[in-house]
Parts: C-alpha cells; sequence; structure tokens
C-alpha cells in the first residue's frame, strides 16, 4: 500500500493538480471513460504513455464487426464516442450477415488509422473539464483503508484523485516478441508501464497474464492485386452514431476496397519447417493467447486437418501505402516473417513495413470486480478494457464507458449503472467477465448472448439510450429526438395493424414475386410483412395511407412485426431471468454458514460475492440445487432482518 504520507517522504515528488477523477490509459476504454467522467460535470485528468498514440488502432484498423458492431452502436446509445469518431474516419462500410436474421446483423466499418487517432484526440482536447497529460503513472496511491486517494507518475508529481479508472490495455511489463529477439515495449514499439502492475499486485490485486498479436503491414506497391478477390464495401447501412443516424449522415459514397487470399501449401512448410523458433511453442512466453484470434502458426497446429486458411488484406488509411494483412499475426523470427508473406498468392514481392510481433502483459483478474467493474479489493479504483481480460476495441470501449459512468455516479452520490444481461451485449460482456472470469483474451460474440434477438444493432438505442439519459451522458435534445422516433414506430406498427386491404390483381402480383399466396379476403398490413421475403417497401403500391418515415424507423417497425412471435417468447425468457436478477444478495452473507451448500459453491460465492441470485446461478461450480438452497436461505434471512 501506497500512501500520500509516503509519496511526500519521497525525494522529488510534489503535488502537480487535484482532480475528481484520474484515467489512467487513453486507448478506447480511457476515452470513453474520461469522456464519461468530464461531461457529467468532474474534473477529469487523462494519462498517456505518448500523446500522439491516443486511440491507437495498432492491431486491425477496423472497427465494429459480428458482436463488436453492436458494442459500438450500444456505447455510442449510453452516450459515448466511439460511434461519432468511427464515423468520420471510414473508409470502408459494411454490414456483416446481412443475409441471416437481424438478430446477427453486425456494422463493420475499416478507418483511417491515424485520422482516427487524430479525431479522438482533438474531441477530447476540446471537452471541458478535461485535461490530457502525457505522463508515465506508476503508483496508485491509497489511504490506510485502501480508498483510492490519487496517482503519482514517473517524475514524481502526485496527482490527487478521488476515483481512479486504469485503462492500461496491454501496456503493463509488456513484451513484444519476434522470434528470438524479446524487447521490453508496448505495442508498436512504444514505451510500456512499469510499476503500475505492482503497486496493484501489492494492494492484492490478483493478477494473470496473457499474450496477444499483429500481423505484418506490407506497401501496397508490391502488391498484385489481380489474383486476389476484391471485397467492396456497401454504401446503403446506418451509420454506427444513432444521433448521426437521426441527422441523415451517410456512410462514404466512395470507399477504399479490401481483399483476400488463401494461404498455400508452401505457407504451411515454411511454418512448419520453423516452428521450433516460435516463442508460442519455445516456451518463451508465458502468457495466454486468444483462442477466437490465434497466430497464423497456431492456427495450422490446431485446425491441422484445413488445409489453408483466409487472408484479408486491408488498407491502413487514405494517406499511406501500408496493407494490413488479418488473420496472420505470428510471433516467428523476421526472415521466416518475409518467406510466409510471400507464399501468399498476390504476395510474392511484398515487401514488408511492420514486422508481425507477439505481445505479453499483466492485468487484472476479473474475478476480483463487481459488476460496476469497480474493484472489490480498493474503493474507487475501475477498470476497463484488456486490463480486466477482453479483447477488442469495442470491448474496450464498452467497458470505459460503464467505469467512466459509475465512477462518476459514486462521487455523485447516485445509483451505480449496471446493465444486465438482457439489456446490451455489454452487460453479457462484463457479466461474463465478472462471474465467470476469463483464462483467455475474452472476445465477444453473438452465441454468448442468451437473448440476441432483442439485443440487435438496429435497436440499442431503444435498450440503452433512457440509461444513458438517466445517467446524464444523453441531452435532453437528443432524448426528445429518439422519443419521437419511438413515438413514430408505435403509431405505425399500430396503423400496419388496423389497416386491412382486399385481395387484388396489384397485390396479387406483388406477392407471386416473392413466392406468396395472395389472401381470399381482407389482410392487414401487418400479417403480410409477416410472412417470408415481404417487406414494409414492397407493399408500398397498395398501402395508400403510409406517410415518409426514415429507414431507422420502417426497419423497427418491420422487424418487430415479423418477429413478433419470437419476440414474445424470449420476452417471457427474460421476464423469468429478471425474477432471479431482482433477488438481492446481501453482502454479509457468509456462505460457509449456509447448510445445503456444497463445499465448491460455498468457496466460490465468498470468493465472487455475486450481488443477486441470478449471477450466483452462473458462476461456475454453483448449480440449479445449490441456487434452490439459496433461495430458501435468502428468505429466511430476510425474515430476520425484518424480525
Amino acid at each position: 500500500m501506497f500512501t500520500l504520507d509516503d509519496a511526500a517522504k519521497q525525494e522529488h515528488t510534489y503535488v502537480a493538480g487535484s482532480y475528481d477523477v484520474a484515467v489512467v490509459g487513453a486507448g478506447h476504454a480511457g476515452c470513453e471513460a474520461a469522456h464519461a467522467c468530464a461531461k457529467l460535470g468532474l474534473q477529469t485528468i487523462l494519462f498517456t504513455l505518448q500523446l500522439d498514440s491516443l486511440a491507437n488502432l495498432p492491431c486491425n484498423p477496423s472497427i465494429g464487426g459480428t458482436s463488436k458492431g453492436q458494442l459500438v452502436r450500444e456505447t455510442d446509445a449510453l452516450g459515448g464516442i466511439i460511434g461519432k469518431i468511427a464515423d468520420k474516419c471510414a473508409i470502408q462500410t459494411r454490414m456483416l450477415n446481412s443475409s441471416k436474421g437481424p438478430a446477427v446483423h453486425s456494422p463493420r466499418a475499416q478507418m483511417d488509422r491515424s485520422r482516427y487517432s487524430v479525431t479522438m484526440k482533438h474531441t477530447l482536447e476540446n471537452l471541458d473539464h478535461l485535461t490530457i497529460k502525457q505522463a508515465h503513472i506508476v503508483k496508485l496511491i491509497t489511504d490506510e483503508d485502501k480508498n483510492v486517494t490519487g496517482v503519482m507518475s514517473g517524475t514524481g508529481a502526485v496527482y490527487k484523485c478521488r476515483a481512479c479508472v486504469i485503462c492500461s490495455g496491454t501496456y503493463m511489463e509488456a513484451k513484444t516478441f519476434l522470434g528470438e529477439v524479446v524487447n521490453e515495449s508496448g505495442p508498436d514499439g512504444l514505451p510500456r508501464s512499469v510499476g503500475l502492475s505492482e503497486s496493484l499486485r501489492d494492494l492484492g490485486i490478483p493478477m494473470l497474464r496473457f499474450k496477444t498479436g499483429t500481423p505484418v503491414r506490407v506497401n501496397k506497391k508490391s502488391v498484385d492485386f489481380s489474383v486476389m478477390q476484391r471485397q467492396d464495401g456497401e454504401t446503403d447501412i446506418p451509420t454506427f452514431s444513432y444521433e448521426n443516424e437521426m441527422d441523415g449522415v451517410k456512410v462514404p459514397e466512395e470507399q477504399v476496397p479490401c481483399w483476400s487470399v488463401w494461404t498455400t501449401e508452401e505457407t504451411r512448410k515454411v511454418i512448419s519447417d520453423n516452428m521450433h523458433r516460435s516463442p508460442l511453442y519455445s516456451g518463451v512466453i508465458e502468457g495466454v493467447g486468444p483462442r477466437y484470434c490465434p497466430s497464423i502458426e497456431d492456427k495450422f497446429m490446431r485446425f491441422a486437418d484445413k488445409s489453408r486458411h483466409q487472408i484479408f488484406i486491408e488498407p491502413m488509411g487514405l494517406n499511406t501505402n501500408e496493407m494490413y494483412l488479418q488473420g496472420f499475426s505470428t510471433s516467428l523470427p523476421e526472415e521466416v516473417q518475409e518467406k510466409m508473406v510471400r507464399s501468399l498468392p498476390g504476395l510474392s514481392e511484398a515487401i514488408i513495413q511492420r514486422n508481425a510481433y507477439a505481445i505479453e502483459y499483466d492485468l487484472v483478474d476479473p474475478l476480483s470486480l463487481k459488476a460496476t467493474l469497480e474493484s472489490k479489493i480498493v474503493k474507487g479504483l475501475y477498470t476497463a478494457g484488456q486490463i480486466n481480460g477482453s479483447s477488442g476495441y469495442e470491448e474496450a470501449a464498452a467497458q470505459g464507458i460503464v467505469a467512466g459512468m459509475n465512477a462518476a455516479m459514486a462521487l455523485l452520490g447516485r445509483e451505480p449503472v449496471i446493465i444486465d444481461r438482457s439489456q446490451g451485449y455489454i452487460g453479457v460482456l462484463i457479466d461474463d467477465l465478472v462471474t465467470k472470469g476469463t483464462q483467455e483474451p475474452y472476445r465477444m460474440m453473438t452465441s454468448r448472448a442468451e437473448y440476441r434477438l432483442f439485443l440487435r444493432q438496429d435497436n440499442a438505442d431503444q435498450r440503452l439510450t433512457p440509461i444513458g439519459y438517466r445517467a446524464g451522458l444523453i441531452s435532453e435534445e437528443r432524448f426528445q429526438r429518439f422519443s419521437e422516433k419511438m413515438e413514430q414506430i408505435k403509431t405505425e406498427k399500430e396503423r400496419l395493424k388496423k389497416t386491412y386491404i382486399a385481395p387484388s390483381e396489384e397485390l396479387k402480383i406483388i406477392l407471386e414475386n416473392v413466392g406468396s399466396v395472395c389472401p381470399v379476403s381482407g389482410i392487414s398490413l401487418a400479417e403480410l410483412i409477416k410472412r417470408p421475403k415481404v417487406t414494409y417497401d414492397m407493399l408500398a403500391p397498395v398501402d395508400k395511407e403510409r406517410k415518409p418515415l426514415r429507414r431507422d424507423v420502417i426497419f423497427a417497425c418491420e422487424t418487430d412485426l415479423k418477429y413478433e412471435g419470437y419476440l414474445k417468447l424470449e420476452k417471457e425468457k427474460i421476464d423469468k431471468f429478471k425474477e432471479l436478477e431482482n433477488k438481492i444478495l446481501p453482502d454479509d452473507i457468509d456462505y460457509e454458514e449456509v447448510s445445503g451448500l456444497r463445499i465448491e459453491a460455498r468457496q466460490k460465492l465468498n470468493s465472487i460475492k455475486p450481488s443477486n441470485v441470478g449471477q450466483a446461478s452462473r458462476i461456475s461450480g454453483v448449480s440449479p440445487a445449490d441456487i434452490a438452497v439459496l433461495l430458501v436461505y435468502l428468505e429466511a434471512y430476510r425474515k430476520r432482518k425484518v424480525q
């Protein structure tokens, strides 16, 4: 434990300032956390090791993707900024899984990497109540009761604060690996964070060590695109930001293409011949790597039945020739990487501008966190992003806004903001981390969300904007426009249900075109829309009373009607889920005293201290029988309290 008194006793220390909240790390989590705190009127300071790398995209220069696009839209719906910055910097946009049902539609955009960083930096620099500082934070300062009181930089500057949000990404005690070459470095050759990890460990916070990696970058002039498959963007899709969507902002008309190739037998041979030089398999790397985003050598080892793997060649921006090889991360030596890259179609003459590398870093065990992302051990300490065991910019941003909001709520004396699994992918992400923990970098996927038909990318505003408004991150004007949209959806759905049309030759032709039979008697427009392949737009010729509506309103009406039966069933499941979530477990329960619980359940419950019965039911090692015992105990506990 390091207190303000300890800091005062050291040579060359001084108080450099006093703030409400200190945010350490200016990646995607830190930017969202700092933005949230400052917008809520708290004096906030955001620290970064390198100002020019604020909101850096060190791995894939894209935002969104399967399930990740939902996280971006949810963060925007709460009042975050990742969606707005991404809209400004997109150079290619697509809606993934658009041929499937709306539950898995996911927006994705290729970013202009340097522009994204510059735009985020400039946006935050102009934000009231926020100070941005380039500094290396090495210690967390607390009082004797483990309450946060400040942070200290490597130069001895002390910044007093009442809450701290640490968003260290992959920088804490980081090491990079390139074959036999090991460097004490952060991503992209940037400085690493030294000391903060030890400071957290000294406070009793359990730590883990993970590993991730990034692929090579090649010069576009050395690439033969003629043998590659071209992948163009789409322009008829919504923006990430709901506010931009309401303002009629469109995605870029002129977009940059991406490309794809497949690995060859030569690729496999080069990797196989040099596997002994991979730090991942030689035992040099200690950290656990990501299962769902493995290195290329790991893919060939783990999926030996697959003869080839797809690689995407994506632009890094409009003002650079660098191309990123998505799916081709590696830690093999530099000369091996050159052979690997040149074994790919169209890359036989490729010039590598940046080598791939693996990176190992410290993080906190997320089981030591509350659902608010506050530490259970140090009061006023919040963590967000890869320090919590997640991977990805979108997962980081989502945690950042929740951690920032809750740090602010605590200081303002207001109720915390907790998003549950039925309200958003953000809720699934955080609940998985703090309830189940993770033994590898956690990646969000649609399959993790039980209620994904409700948690669609198009309706994140319906689910979360009221929460952002109550917290104070959504302006009165924006909320009014949101309310008007909701009223339009409600009114139009009611009209479609009440409007009946008679059979006609015109209706018959419309329906035959999609393989549907014309009804023999009057039918409501809503019932027609429920039919497969029948859309709102195609009924325009027979719907004489419709008024012009925005695309987002139309999509909401059509989706709600088409999946009405499924949504009703899912709503019933959510109601049952809520029953257990609403059964609050007091903090002072000693589960060792609850007779009937199995030993493993007692140990897990005492360790994690779930906030409600629903969370307890999702803890690994706690069975349905244990939950039944817990419900009986809880009822008796409440009766004793009343008496």
